[in-house]
């Protein structure tokens, strides 16, 4: 692929992106979230068409993709992180559906035939069994037999391990190292660094939309592919913390909230945790870290499997979102569309909903009370809104994250996750934010503050926890609260030499 463009209305997707990849090759493609990696691959396959560059195949020169059966036609095949396969069809028409012509199939001979195809890889199912009844690291194979058999030269492998175990991971690999010694061009997207290392030979960084560079995986160390994925040189210590106000009260060192052992059945490792009054601590790591999969076990947004949570030394039971805002615990979730704003409810409506949750449905607010919590928060936070009544939907993302966390002010909690709250919002709203962390944290809240600009982390928190992998592999405050500290403990203890 060479000088690949692709915008979308107000966003330039691509810029002049070049990708190769080599037969027998195992090619990681990485880069943070809305760095262009999905869109590459989409462009790729047909469902995006390219808005400038080439894309050329071996023996065939330049081709056109207009669409994912031309790309299937070429031998570029893609196994997507969500299985597209049907689970109430057995594993022999899963993996000719869509393939066949004509109406009428040699049922046996498919059998067969898939059969074989299933031995050649060593995958363990056999085609007369349901799709249903594998697991899913056999039915992500399938998907892949699927695709060698239909004679692929490419093979697209996005996010294939992200609910796979240990072992499971293992099966895949040794499938995609069986598929390389054939002679197969695998690109492989992922969000675990381990894997990349285990497995790959080379990997392209794409970071907002352009090409950082293509690398040898002997060359590029885990912290530099690190740092080139964030656009953080080591030496690049930015914005040192401005001072600010610490809480001072008697109590400082009192640990408001405490988990031990804590696991949730989103895949993170069992994890400790504490937070202190009037501390600003966050998590960091990569996207798929499992950063965001901490905050909600704390908040039970996700089923707690396992641990104990503690507030001001006593156990309290957490299993659900509304126990951790019983006990003074407040979330601001990563994505405002889908899990914080109610779009046709008015701001007023979604300011007062959580302390409304607390009182009781059966005991609403009058109008009068309703619009002095709104208008007490509109004003404090300066949210930009023509009124009280105008429905959410039609405020800017700066504006309805400010919503949000008017919401959550209104409970006075004693203990505010904040999950990337400076996300896709102007740069005032987010300075707005910063300053309003630290305010809270000075008058003895105590604020989780995520977010993937470490800038912004090491300007509001006193500690941060690093993840890696979905478990925690670091701890860092005081004199370590570094960029270039952050990004080899991201990394995994590698320094830069």
């Amino acid at each position: 692929m060479r000088k690949i463009d692709k915008s979308f209305p107000g966003v330039r997707a691509l810029q002049g992106v070049d990708f190769t990849l080599c037969e027998g090759e195992i090619h990681a493609l990485m880069g943070e979230n809305g760095a262009g990696k999905s869109t590459l691959i989409k462009v790729l396959t047909g469902v995006y068409g390219k808005d400038g560059g080439t894309i050329s195949l071996k023996d065939q020169g330049e081709v056109t993709i207009h669409s994912p059966q031309d790309a299937q036609n070429l031998g570029i095949s893609t196994v997507y992180q969500e299985i597209t396969l049907c689970p109430n069809l057995t594993v022999a028409e899963n993996m000719y559906i869509g393939r066949t012509k004509g109406t009428i199939q040699h049922w046996k001979k498919m059998v067969q035939d898939a059969d074989k195809i299933l031995q050649n890889l060593d995958i363990p199912a056999k085609a007369s069994q349901q799709l249903a009844s594998c697991s899913i690291a056999v039915q992500q194979m399938v998907a892949i037999a699927r695709a060698v058999d239909m004679d692929c030269k490419v093979l697209i492998l996005d996010e294939p391990t992200s609910s796979l175990d240990e072992q499971e991971v293992e099966k895949l690999f040794g499938l995609m190292r069986d598929l390389k010694a054939r002679g197969v061009g695998i690109i492989f997207v992922t969000h675990f660094l381990d894997q990349v290392y285990e497995v790959c030979d080379k990997i392209t960084v794409l970071r907002d939309g352009t090409l950082v560079g293509e690398y040898e995986i002997k060359d590029l160390p885990r912290v530099q592919l690190v740092a080139k994925m964030l656009g953080k040189e080591m030496d690049d210590l930015s914005d040192i913390k401005s001072e600010q106000n610490t809480y001072q009260g008697d109590d400082a060192d009192t640990k408001v909230f405490e988990a031990e052992n804590l696991q949730s059945n989103a895949g993170i490792k069992p994890f400790d945790f504490y937070i202190k009054k009037g501390e600003v601590n966050g998590f960091t790591g990569l996207l798929g870290s499992g950063r965001s999969e901490s905050v909600r076990a704390i908040f039970g947004a996700d089923r707690v499997l396992q641990g104990t949570v503690k507030k001001n030394g006593k156990v309290v039971k957490i299993a659900k979102p509304l126990d951790a805002m019983k006990n003074g615990i407040a979330y601001l979730p990563e994505d405002r569309k889908v899990d914080g704003i109610i779009g046709d409810l008015s701001v007023r409506e979604n300011i007062i909903l959580a302390l409304q949750v607390l009182t009781g449905f059966f005991r609403p607010f009058s109008k009068s009370q309703a619009n002095k919590f709104a208008d007490e928060y509109i004003k404090k936070l300066s949210i930009k809104t023509a009124s009280a009544d105008t429905p959410i939907k039609s405020l800017s993302g700066g504006n309805q994250q400010k919503v949000i966390l008017a919401r959550w002010l209104l409970t006075h909690p004693e203990y505010l996750i904040l999950d990337e709250p400076t996300r896709g919002i102007d740069v005032g709203t987010k300075v707005d934010i910063q300053k309003l962390v630290l305010e809270l944290a000075s008058e003895g809240t105590s604020v989780t503050f995520i977010s993937s600009e470490t800038d912004e982390m090491l300007r509001t928190c006193s500690r941060l926890i690093v993840m890696r992998d979905r478990k925690m592999v670091g701890e860092l405050s005081g004199d370590d609260l570094t960029q270039s500290k952050i990004m080899s403990t991201i990394a995994g203890g590698e320094s830069e030499s």
